[in-house]
């Protein structure tokens, strides 16, 4: 007989997108992002972080000064970063699983890249222009999202 406790397929790439942004160096906020098929097929990840070759050592993790102290203008978003990773064609009919709202700037590169599915966690900006900016195009664009519901699942990894 079968298990019947296994994850659910939300379970499994909101656990992705969330494992994935522990790679984040940010000290601050750590964000990740998971796209999928129509057919549950994993096509990329991402985490918010620098560009490749501009080194983390080098450039501001700050939150607060001017925009070249701190890490605003130099940081790429995971959702940003898993769109980009995806060297496999359009991604037009996908689905992205991100642990934190994306921003209007995310919103526009979800909604280019074809993406029409946002399963997002928090929510935590939502009183923010940038979320509202984000919901509005998303919307305009027939892009659905909708917030995870958490199960209260523990997992635990040994690695």
């Amino acid at each position: 007989m079968k298990r019947t406790d296994y994850i659910s397929w939300d379970e499994y790439f909101m656990g992705v997108a969330k494992l994935s942004g522990m790679r984040s160096k940010d000290p601050n906020t750590q964000v990740g992002a998971c796209i999928v098929s129509s057919d549950n097929r994993i096509l990329s990840m991402g985490y918010n972080g620098f560009p490749n070759h501009c080194s983390d050592d080098i450039f501001p993790w700050e939150r607060e000064g001017s925009t070249l102290d701190t890490k605003y203008a130099f940081v790429a978003h995971s959702e940003l970063n898993a769109i980009l990773n995806y060297r496999g064609g359009n991604l037009d009919g996908a689905k992205i699983y991100v642990s934190l709202f994306p921003c209007n700037e995310c919103a526009k590169a979800i909604i280019q890249a074809g993406i029409k599915t946002v399963v997002y966690g928090s929510d935590k900006y939502a009183d923010t222009d940038s979320t509202k900016a984000s919901k509005m195009m998303l919307d305009a664009a027939g892009v659905e999202y909708y917030q995870y519901q958490a199960s209260g699942k523990k997992i635990e990894l040994d690695m």
